[in-house]
């Protein structure tokens, strides 16, 4: 764990570096990194949403593809495509921005649907077929798709089979009037991307990921997340609830956000800590609740309120 520590501090601190005042949301970007998932930033324009997925993807020495979603992007821009080549009298495959370690999608709502499902199979499957033919993506392999929630016109909203392929879902928020003041230094003369070196290598986040994979998981924290999850389904409040895909996530997440906190086992606190970022954006709430403006964040910390905790049984469920 020292070693995972070591890299993370140094990732941490450049992301920081370029993202002031939001500790929290770094913290779950590269929770997402080392869980081997992708992340959805969702926020209103201007308040860093772009700039932590750049941040993030130059901190670490991966290839990096951006991809500006318009509603005139097609499929093959992503994926790529089969080209003839009149020398060699045969088809050449030309691969699609999505052929990179880390892939900043931005905006990705205004995209069309076809567009949109072109990403389904590479997130999941991290693979792309093309005229029957598959292509393996690099490895590590991650999305970070930004979306504007706010402007509607012109936009497509990501179906549910697409949100539930995103690990979590955060909300950047504005800076604190501080942090907001820190900001017109470090932003108001020049780029800070622009200084931003890599200070670890895609084989260290690769030893990692490996790394997180052994954290250690009781059978009553394990239970606990199940027992999470299925909460949903039966909630009164809401008309589709998480998937067992969710589950896993949540279980995957909460081994890297151990790990990043130096510990080889999973508290149930863990589970609770990332229960809002990996559930809320997957579920569909009823006509009533959205009446009443009762969001799916608030019915997930309602549920993770109501849900009893897992009794102790030794250092493995121990509260953190």
């Amino acid at each position: 764990m020292h070693e995972l520590g070591a890299v993370v501090d140094r990732v941490r601190a450049s992301v920081e570096s370029v993202i002031e005042g939001k500790p929290e949301a770094v913290r779950i970007a590269l929770t997402v990194m080392l869980a081997e998932g992708h992340l959805l930033l969702e926020d209103v324009p201007g308040v860093g949403k772009t700039m932590l997925a750049k941040a993030l993807a130059k901190s670490v020495d991966c290839t990096v593809r951006r991809i500006q979603f318009t509603p005139d992007l097609l499929p093959s821009d992503v994926t790529g495509t089969n080209i003839f080549d009149q020398h060699q009298r045969d088809f050449e495959f030309r691969p699609g921005a999505i052929f990179a370690q880390i892939v900043v999608g931005d905006e990705i709502n205004r995209a069309s649907p076809k567009t949109q499902s072109a990403l389904l199979e590479s997130m999941e499957e991290r693979q792309v077929t093309i005229d029957g033919t598959s292509y393996e993506l690099p490895s590590p392999f991650m999305v970070i798709a930004t979306q504007n929630p706010v402007e509607m016109e012109g936009t497509y909203p990501l179906p549910e089979a697409q949100r539930d392929r995103f690990m979590a879902r955060i909300s950047i928020g504005y800076p604190s009037p501080e942090a907001e003041f820190a900001m017109l230094d470090v932003h108001g003369g020049a780029n800070p991307l622009d200084d931003l070196a890599p200070v670890a290598h895609a084989a260290d986040i690769l030893k990692l990921v490996e790394l997180v994979r052994t954290v250690h998981i009781a059978d009553p924290v394990r239970r606990y997340a199940v027992d999470l999850v299925g909460a949903t389904r039966t909630s009164p409040e809401l008309r589709l609830g998480a998937s067992p895909r969710a589950t896993l996530h949540l279980v995957r997440a909460a081994r890297a956000a151990a790990a990043l906190d130096g510990r080889d086992y999973v508290t149930p606190d863990d589970i609770q800590s990332l229960a809002v970022p990996v559930l809320a954006h997957r579920l569909m709430p009823t006509a009533e609740t959205q009446l009443s403006r009762r969001t799916s964040e608030q019915i997930v910390l309602d549920l993770v309120a109501r849900l009893p905790l897992p009794r102790p049984q030794g250092p493995a469920v121990r509260r953190g």
